[in-house]
């Protein structure tokens, strides 16, 4: 049980790290290279798309990676 929870500590951490660095790295673009409302907003709404479908397809990744181990432990391979 210890290293699921170890293991649940580390996802969530390192989702965290993931969300904070993208936070941080949106605020620095529009510091340092502002452009027009309209655009901004376009640029956002992109990489907001684009970094919501990565983290899906690693969540997605992360699951069936689990799915794979239970099955493995369940198997005793």
């Amino acid at each position: 049980m210890s290293k699921d929870s170890d293991d649940s500590n580390v996802l969530i951490y390192m989702l965290a790290g993931v969300g904070l660095g993208a936070i941080i790295g949106a605020a620095a673009g529009l510091l340092f290279a502002p452009k027009a409302g309209s655009e901004l907003r376009e640029d956002l709404t992109g990489k907001l798309k684009e970094l919501k479908g990565k983290t899906e397809e690693w969540i997605t990744e992360q699951r069936a990676k689990r799915a794979v181990d239970g099955a493995v432990e369940e198997l005793g391979v």
